[in-house]
């Protein structure tokens, strides 16, 4: 047989199967379509209208009252069960509130009848509406309620991907509430600090400010103190000078009465606080030697004991050194004696 003419037949019987094939197809096409439309889509539609819900339609918030739950749940019958749960799909309680949703009667219809096809398919067909329900509870930080929710979606079908997602935003929105509560904490155990703190410091400016004032009112009461005791004594010394006299008179003429006398203290000085120890609130004595002249002036001044040790020596000696005598008396004749004085220093 000629080459060709096998080649061209079959050239033609391709060419002739090309529409039957486009053909074919879309028969098949045109079934799909009318299948869905005419098959399909009316038995979701039925189950839909069973359930009370339809897929198309969103999860909105409540705006109803939820009726009371029934009275006794248990008790009820498959199909009291079903139109529980139709009246609950119709009012978009899919989770909520506990005990009077669609799930839970669902769930319970499968309780008491597990092939029934009416829960089973509505429980999956309005699977996503339910998660969007737990998912609006999880972000309004409803943490308890979500977490029943999404346990209730876990009985209706515990192997659907949705849960897993839930869970870990439900897990991760309690994170940042408990990182948003222990940063609010933060921030008030800081304030309570600063406020702490704050008070502390007012309380030692204060405390400092009044032992300053005290301080200076001590340093002024000492001032006046210093100034006031000369003119005390200006007496005494006045009353010395006659004395001084009638010393110098005696001391001329031995033979004049032959007095013999202890050292008589004319003027007295108050020392001066030290500065440092009245700061510190210090107190203390001094026991100071010294030698009286035989003009009633004081010489040779020297600390014996001090308690605390060279706090006040120098205020005692500058004290001392300012004193006046009339001077001890042996035989009419003015002679030089050794005392020693105890001298306190006390606020």
């Amino acid at each position: 047989m000629d080459t060709r003419y096998i080649l061209n037949t079959r050239r033609h019987a391709r060419g002739a199967a090309k529409p039957l094939i486009i053909a074919i197809i879309a028969i098949i096409a045109l079934l799909v379509v009318g299948a869905w439309f005419l098959i399909i889509k009316p038995h979701q539609e039925l189950i839909m209208a069973d359930s009370g819900g339809h897929p198309s339609t969103p999860v909105s918030a409540r705006t109803q009252v939820a009726p009371p739950p029934p009275a006794d749940v248990a008790a009820m019958d498959v199909n009291q069960l079903l139109t529980e749960a139709r009246t609950a799909m119709n009012q978009q309680r899919y989770l909520a509130p506990v005990g009077n949703n669609a799930f839970e009667f669902y769930l319970r219809v499968l309780v008491k009848d597990p092939g029934n096809k009416v829960a089973s398919d509505a429980l999956r067909e309005t699977f996503p509406f339910a998660a969007n329900s737990a998912e609006q509870s999880i972000n309004s930080r409803d943490f308890n309620e979500a977490q029943r929710q999404i346990d209730l979606l876990a009985k209706a079908d515990p192997t659907n991907f949705t849960l897993t997602i839930l869970r870990s935003k439900l897990d991760a929105q309690r994170k940042t509430l408990d990182k948003q509560q222990q940063q609010e904490l933060d921030q008030q155990k800081a304030q309570q600090l600063a406020t702490q703190k704050s008070a502390a410091d007012k309380q030692a400016a204060d405390q400092l400010a009044a032992e300053q004032q005290k301080n200076q009112l001590a340093e002024q009461q000492k001032e006046k103190s210093a100034h006031a005791t000369p003119s005390a004594n200006q007496p005494a010394e006045a009353a010395a000078k006659p004395a001084a006299a009638e010393a110098t008179a005696a001391a001329g003429s031995p033979t004049a009465g032959g007095e013999t006398s202890d050292a008589t203290l004319l003027k007295s000085v108050t020392p001066t606080y030290p500065s440092p120890a009245l700061r510190a609130h210090q107190s203390g004595w001094v026991v100071v030697s010294y030698s009286i002249a035989a003009d009633g002036h004081t010489d040779d001044i020297h600390v014996v004991d001090a308690q605390p040790k060279r706090v006040f020596d120098n205020a005692a000696m500058d004290a001392v050194r300012r004193y006046r005598f009339k001077p001890a008396m042996k035989d009419g004749v003015a002679v030089s004696t050794t005392q020693q004085l105890k001298i306190e220093f006390n606020l």
